[in-house]
């Protein structure tokens, strides 16, 4: 029995001498770390690129909209197609998609309010839209909003990232032209 005592206090004074699980431990304790910038940096890129891509599709619709003949059947379903013709990068992009569009006084240039109308997607009701597709010579303020997901909503970036209550991101991207006078 003493023997066994001896033997056994002989194996944890040479396991408390040992340093070979050191640099594990280190690894293990940084490596989560690594991890969330990782992931963190991966969706910034990604949110940005979906950002970018809806400011161009809306740059793009918007001069489609400025050169058509006295903005012939311009309505909310074709503006809103429009733009996710030119937003290649979004899945289910026409129901997460909204867009508004109204005139602004060139007398009081009152600008339409801040806050964005943006899809509720655990509605099933659509909700109530400023779209005006305005006459000659107005000057036109346009504003699209697009609801998408994080790739990692409960990590890094996609956990402190402000979200609606159906957990997507709100991406906001507005414009402003002149309906040109024929």
């Amino acid at each position: 029995m003493m023997q066994m005592m001896r033997w056994i206090a002989n194996n944890i004074l040479r396991f408390r001498r040992k340093e070979d699980g050191s640099a594990t431990v280190e690894f293990v304790i940084i490596l989560p770390f690594f991890m969330v910038m990782f992931v963190s940096v991966f969706e910034s890129g990604l949110i940005m690129t979906k950002q970018m891509m809806l400011e161009r599709a809306l740059d793009i619709t918007v001069r489609a909209i400025r050169l058509s003949p006295q903005n012939a059947n311009i309505t909310h379903d074709t503006v809103r197609q429009m733009i996710c013709d030119n937003a290649l990068i979004f899945n289910d992009c026409v129901n997460s998609l909204q867009v508004e569009l109204a005139p602004v006084s060139s007398m009081t240039w009152v600008m339409p309010p801040r806050e964005a109308d943006c899809i509720d997607r655990d509605s099933e009701l659509d909700p109530v839209l400023s779209f005006n597709p305005g006459l000659q010579s107005d000057v036109m303020f346009v504003r699209a909003c697009m609801v998408v997901d994080p790739m990692y909503p409960n990590m890094g970036l996609g956990f402190i990232l402000t979200k609606d209550p159906s957990g997507g991101v709100r991406l906001i991207s507005s414009s402003a032209f002149a309906i040109e006078p024929i």
